[in-house]
């Protein structure tokens, strides 16, 4: 008997000491409000956020990160070699792309190649000077010049691409098969539907990190009215939700308040009259009232925007910035010193009525409703006009525009974000201003120092011109909330998915 129970005892102790095995989920269903954001390959998903997630499923890059920092992806190991300017990549020899092909060095180069042809819209191919094979298991990227976000921007986003299958692709843009989805990451396409929304991820048993726990992965298109109810009813695992109804939801499902990563701004075409007149942008920073949108069309869920973008809890934040404190009057004399002269309610110049167009989606028709009333009560006359959202960003794009009521995330990750939002690295989002030298000089600054003490005191410069030529208008940071069963522990990703995504669907949260 004493045998039986050292050998009980002994097993007891062995299993408490093994690692637990992950339960596995047969289905895990997820809500979006949006439904579709593209055929989920690395050149046709939509560039915002949720088109990226989609895609990351599916395609793998070098680095990754979950909620702690950086984590080996198809890199099991890197360095920095500062006499070079270059990293060294050590690959996970065990990788296989989705149709079995062997993964290697060979990838990694013909990607890098491929993008200065292809441009990939969240990369800047331009950091890359050249990638470099040293064996089927090792590259070298070469830098084109300093950059410090490098492992952030670059080999945390750049999807990795198969040689074998986008060598004869000339034009990635149309290349719909269903061999544009043979990525080497822990999901596979099984189905995707664009006019219901709706994307069916099945695993990839031979993923290399292991067998995903998650065996088929959903996304499913409901209204934020109808997500907390699916989710009491055991319809979704996971969903957005509306603040009050995360109120509600809390104690029976896990609630996440995310950081104040997404930013919504007045987006401002800078490049005609009068918006040109930096003095008209500061009238309209004057004439809005920030605290009264986030009271009134967020129903006190968010934090009024700093003018020099970065949110006041951000460790990036300069408080030191012009905060521009509702003041009618202030934007009434500044639009007198451009030469109108208020007639009846509104402004006019050479007999013509000051008035602008104004922007919106169904989603933000609440905000652009208080931002009307405030600018008509500072004499500027607005037509406000809702619109899609993609019709939205197509005219911001194509500077079709006079004000647009938009906004993006990002702005927890790395402050690389500037340079894409105020140059010419983003299009629907980004201020693509690039009028002010001093502006361009500390962004270019900015991403080339790797000192992180200096780096943090140029990206506070920045933020104080910004502040002072207001290319668009921070208006504020809305607080986020994601609910769900506890099936899978969703986190946010430290600094965003890839370039700083605010979502918490890091596929790392349903392979491992």
């Amino acid at each position: 008997m004493a045998g039986l129970k050292d050998v009980l005892c002994t097993a007891i102790l062995i299993s408490l000491l093994l690692p637990a095995v992950a339960e596995e989920i047969p289905v895990y269903t997820i809500a979006d409000t949006t439904g579709d954001w593209g055929y989920p390959s690395p050149y046709l998903h939509y560039s915002r956020g949720p088109g990226y997630v989609r895609m990351s499923f599916i395609f793998d890059t070098l680095v990754w990160k979950d909620q702690n920092g950086f984590v080996p992806a198809l890199a099991e190991s890197w360095e920095y070699l500062e006499g070079e300017n270059a990293y060294l990549f050590n690959l996970n020899p065990n990788v296989k792309w989705h149709d079995g092909e062997p993964f290697t060095a060979n990838d990694v180069v013909f990607t890098i190649n491929y993008i200065k042809d292809h441009p990939y819209q969240w990369v800047d191919s331009s950091i890359v000077d050249r990638a470099e094979k040293i064996d089927d298991h090792t590259v070298k990227i070469y830098l084109a010049k300093p950059y410090a976000p490098f492992l952030d921007q670059v080999a945390g986003t750049l999807p990795i691409l198969p040689e074998h299958i986008y060598s004869d692709v000339t034009n990635p843009e149309d290349f719909q098969d269903p061999k544009a989805l043979t990525g080497t990451g822990p999901f596979k396409l099984v189905d995707y539907d664009k006019a219901q929304g709706t994307y069916l991820y099945e695993a990839n048993e031979d993923y290399y990190q292991g067998a995903p726990k998650v065996k088929q992965l959903k996304f499913v298109k409901l209204s934020s009215e109808m997500s907390g109810p699916a989710l009491k009813r055991g319809e979704v695992d996971a969903t957005a939700v509306p603040p009050e109804v995360a109120d509600e939801l809390r104690g029976s499902f896990v609630v996440l308040e995310g950081a104040h990563d997404w930013l919504a701004k007045l987006m401002i075409n800078h490049k005609k009259e009068p918006f040109s007149d930096v003095r008209f942008r500061q009238a309209l920073a004057y004439a809005i009232d920030r605290e009264k949108l986030v009271e009134i069309a967020q129903r006190g869920y968010g934090v009024p925007a700093s003018p020099g973008l970065f949110a006041p809890d951000s460790e990036w934040c300069n408080p030191d910035v012009e905060q521009y404190e509702h003041d009618p009057e202030k934007a009434g004399d500044l639009l007198k010193e451009m030469g109108y002269v208020k007639k009846g309610d509104f402004f006019e110049k050479d007999g013509n009525t000051l008035e602008v167009e104004l922007l919106v989606t169904s989603s933000n028709e609440r905000a652009g409703e208080i931002i009307k009333n405030d600018l008509e009560e500072a004499g500027i006359k607005v037509n406000m006009r809702s619109v899609d959202s993609k019709t939205l960003d197509n005219a911001v794009n194509e500077w079709n525009f006079d004000l647009a009521l938009s906004g993006h995330g990002g702005m927890g990750g790395d402050p690389e974000i500037l340079n894409r939002i105020i140059g010419e690295g983003y299009t629907f989002c980004s201020d693509r201003y690039i009028v002010n030298q001093t502006l361009n000089d500390l962004l270019d600054q900015e991403v080339a120092e790797m000192n992180p003490d200096r780096r943090k005191q140029i990206v506070k410069e920045i933020q104080l011109v910004y502040s002072q030529q207001l290319p668009s208008l921070p208006l504020y940071y809305p607080e986020s909330f994601w609910a769900h069963n506890g099936k899978v522990d969703l986190y946010y990703t430290k600094r965003g998915i890839a370039n700083g995504i605010p979502i918490p669907l890091n596929k790392l949260l349903f392979a491992k």
